[in-house]
C-alpha cells in the first residue's frame, strides 16, 4: 500500500529534507501503533527492515520506548543466568 502525504513547501525544510520525510513519517505512524499495542515487536521491526533485535531496541531507546517487565520476568531471567553460573 502507498500513501501519499500533501505538504506545504514551506514547511518542509523544517520537517527534514524532502528524501527523509517519507522514512520519518513511516517510522511516527509506526511507532505510534506500537505504543497503543496495535503491533507487535516483530511486525514492527519488519516494518521498518530493521534485521536485528539490537537495531530494535536502538530505534526503540532512541524514541524513549523502554520495554516493561514484571517482576516475574525479572526473577527468571535471575533464576536462568544462575542455572547457567551467572
Amino acid at each position: 500500500m502507498n500513501v501519499t502525504l500533501t505538504i506545504p513547501d514551506a514547511l518542509v525544510a523544517r520537517l527534514g529534507t524532502e528524501a527523509d520525510l517519507p522514512r520519518r513519517a513511516l517510522e511516527a505512524l509506526v511507532l505510534d501503533a506500537y505504543r497503543a499495542g496495535q503491533l507487535s515487536n516483530p511486525e514492527l521491526r519488519e516494518l521498518l527492515g530493521l534485521e536485528t533485535r539490537y537495531e530494535m531496541d536502538g530505534f526503540l531507546k532512541a524514541h524513549g520506548v523502554y520495554e516493561e517487565f514484571t517482576l516475574e520476568e525479572i526473577e527468571d531471567q535471575v533464576r536462568a543466568m544462575e542455572r547457567l553460573g551467572f
